[in-house]
């Protein structure tokens, strides 16, 4: 029950979705560039939540118009599990170039903060003002006693960028878009949350196409 509460005022702190934006950029040397077939790289450990983000992904591209495929289907197992030299992406990045696609969309986490948050109910200034030291001490003295008091939490860091194919190396980055996410409670809400953010900032820079 405690974690169902702190879980919740953590949304609330967080504009009401545990998802932030953080920062976007567009790239205007390529202003008018419509990706046709993109191939979703998600980077984490955890292979379900990579699995779900491809997926749920894949699926609202294909909503608006653009053809995509996930990683995990196109990239052997031995690619993503070791270690790999620029020359071996190259070579990755050829064969799919091959296949008609235009564009990798990949996602990251970059850093990952614990944080800690008080446990204790939210009372107003009026409260305050109608209730003795006595009061607020006893419903407060709590932390000397219970090791559940402070609640501790994750704040991942996603960065997610776009990169144009068969483009100058230096210069292929379509868009690439910051978030923070509070540590989710549910995969799939959470994947889906992100999904969704992920899909309107491309709509907003003009990149995908809205929904007819």
């Amino acid at each position: 029950m405690k974690k169902l509460i702190y879980i919740l005022a953590i949304i609330a702190l967080s504009s009401c979705s545990s998802i932030r934006t953080v920062d976007s950029w567009r790239s205007r040397e390529y202003a008018d560039f419509k990706p046709k077939k993109v191939l979703i790289v998600g980077i984490t450990e955890n292979l379900t939540a990579r699995k779900i983000f491809e997926e749920q992904l894949k699926e609202k591209l294909k909503l608006s118009a653009v053809d995509a495929e996930e990683s995990h289907e196109l990239f052997t197992l031995k690619f993503s599990s070791e270690k790999q030299t620029e020359e071996n992406i190259q070579k990755e990045i050829d064969k799919i170039t091959t296949n008609d696609f235009d564009a990798i969309l990949i996602s990251a986490v970059k850093g990952v903060d614990e944080k800690v948050m008080y446990n204790t109910n939210y009372y107003n200034n009026y409260y305050y003002r109608i209730h003795p030291f006595r009061h607020y001490y006893y419903m407060h003295q709590d932390v000397y006693f219970d090791g559940g008091y402070y609640n501790k939490y994750k704040i991942y860091h996603v960065e997610t960028s776009l990169y144009k194919l068969n483009a100058n190396k230096d210069k292929s980055l379509i868009w690439v878009t910051s978030n923070k996410i509070i540590e989710p409670s549910s995969i799939n809400t959470t994947v889906n949350d992100f999904v969704t953010v992920i899909i309107k900032s491309l709509k907003k820079e003009r990149i995908i196409s809205y929904n007819k």
